[in-house]
């Protein structure tokens, strides 16, 4: 039987939890733990909104959201009901002058458990409910704050929240939260790298020609239209989720998998980042909008479409990036950052394209070899190399390719990334968390791209839906004598 970590009773706070977030992720996420046994009826789940609610009400929510966001696990309805007698709901406008805050009060009476807050809310309401808490005395030595991406919109919006939220909690105790950090095939990267010397050593310019990292999806914008248009693909998508996979991917080994040892690696990548000029955004970044198209064989529509608008919008739903790191171990490699929305396929993924034989001894010659690693929606690896074409007779090569698949391989899985990090901050482990100098630095990267478009008034290249981009995404590669790795394919 495997080995199981239970943590010890603690208060968990979430602030916006009639949400979408709360209901479709963090709820469901906490179900699957409290069934894997990792934490007992001791633990209390303290649920905060405006919404006039019962906790009897709320709790019928919450069982109806269960049942269709963590149905294979819902099914056990004695386990279902004891999981909801942790739950408690408390109806309060935290930014309200007169605001009551003594039922909450009065519910987190044991000042010695481990207490997290949760800010399921929008992220300029961080500093205002970290200032009412401490007002109201609900910051204990064991309190951390878990803070829900975007930290802003720019460099100056981040700084202030992380100032107003720093001003009641040291920055130990700050837990900034990016779901990518918490999916296996995202963590993997480290075992992958520094439990395999044989790839750490293949694990730079001298064997890797170019990397891509994708995070590819099938649907539009959704119910989340109103807060997409405002942010767009580079601000919902680059400057957190493929800024810390391409962190991952390309930091040196760290001291040690604590907290910061892991960020600091982390921190030097983006620095090292070479910074966008308004020329380098023209050369190297490609922004598009998805028009009307088919996937799976249907019909969609263009994006100002699921809008529901009748004009035109300059949101890009599509970013390319071409980037280098100046560093010694990657400055002779590109990397290619790509998401979109509509795209061909639901894909996360990261290529390594290694460099050619310099001559070839053989007859014809495949293309060189590489590594996908797989993080959605199937986990896994797939190593590219050049076996001996057995079909034929002489000495034809061609690429065979051996893969991995997570899910057949291990048998204990996690479902959704909140899971993992959810625990990880009430455990106290910030590793998987991003630091305050890493969101700052990531926004001093993204942000002249921000300028650029402004002021250049950047014009959006359509894609249809259903596509793997603007037509221009694949001269971004060509340039370097590089294909995409779909292209590859066919």
């Amino acid at each position: 039987m495997a080995h199981i970590n239970q943590i010890d009773p603690f208060d968990f706070v979430i602030f916006g939890a009639t949400g979408d977030l709360t209901m479709r992720k963090l709820l469901p996420a906490f179900l699957r733990r409290f069934h894997a046994q990792e934490f007992t009826e001791e633990a209390r789940l303290v649920c905060v909104a405006r919404t006039a609610l019962t906790p009897e009400k709320f709790r019928q929510q919450t069982r109806n959201a269960l049942k269709e966001f963590a149905a294979e696990t819902a099914k056990d309805t004695a386990l279902l009901d004891r999981f909801l007698e942790l739950i408690t709901y408390i109806p309060l406008d935290a930014l309200a002058p007169d605001g009551d805050w003594g039922p909450l009060q009065a519910e987190l009476n044991e000042p010695s458990r481990t207490r997290v807050y949760y800010l399921a809310t929008a992220p300029a309401l961080y500093g205002p409910i970290c200032a009412a808490l401490s007002r109201s005395a609900l910051i204990t030595p064991q309190t951390r704050v878990v803070l829900e991406k975007p930290i802003g919109v720019d460099l100056k919006s981040a700084t202030e929240i992380n100032d107003g939220v720093g001003q009641f909690f040291p920055e130990d105790a700050i837990y900034r939260i990016d779901h990518y950090l918490g999916k296996e095939g995202v963590q993997n990267l480290l075992a992958l790298r520094f439990a395999n010397p044989i790839l750490e050593k293949l694990w730079s310019s001298d064997a890797i020609a170019h990397v891509e990292i994708t995070a590819a999806e099938t649907v539009g914008v959704g119910t989340r239209g109103s807060y997409y248009d405002e942010s767009g693909a580079l601000r919902d998508m680059v400057q957190n989720h493929l800024l810390q996979v391409l962190c991952m991917l390309a930091m040196d080994a760290p001291a040690s998998l604590s907290g910061d040892d892991l960020r600091n690696e982390k921190l030097k990548v983006l620095n090292a980042l070479r910074p966008m000029t308004p020329d380098m955004v023209r050369q190297n970044v490609i922004r598009g909008q998805y028009s009307a198209g088919r996937i799976d064989d249907q019909k969609v529509g263009s994006y100002t479409d699921d809008l529901g608008r009748d004009r035109a919008s300059n949101t890009e739903t599509f970013v390319a990036i071409r980037t280098k790191i100046r560093t010694a171990r990657w400055g002779n490699t590109p990397f290619y950052l790509r998401t979109g929305k509509r795209m061909a396929a639901k894909s996360t993924e990261i290529v390594l394209q290694f460099r050619p034989q310099v001559w070839s001894i053989f007859s014809n010659t495949p293309s060189p070899g590489r590594l996908v690693i797989r993080i959605a929606p199937e986990e896994g690896l797939s190593l590219v190399l050049a076996a001996k074409d057995p079909g034929v007779g002489g000495f034809r090569v061609r690429n065979a390719d051996l893969s991995m698949s997570n899910r057949q391989q291990f048998k204990v899985t996690y479902h959704d990334s909140y899971e993992r990090l959810l625990l990880d901050a009430v455990r106290g482990n910030p590793a998987l968390f991003i630091r305050r100098d890493e969101v700052e630095a990531s926004w001093r990267w993204i942000e002249p791209i921000l300028t650029s478009w402004r002021e250049a008034q950047s014009p959006l290249e359509p894609y249809p839906a259903g596509s793997w981009g603007p037509a221009s995404t694949r001269a971004l590669l060509a340039r370097d004598g590089a294909l995409w790795h779909e292209d590859m394919l066919t």
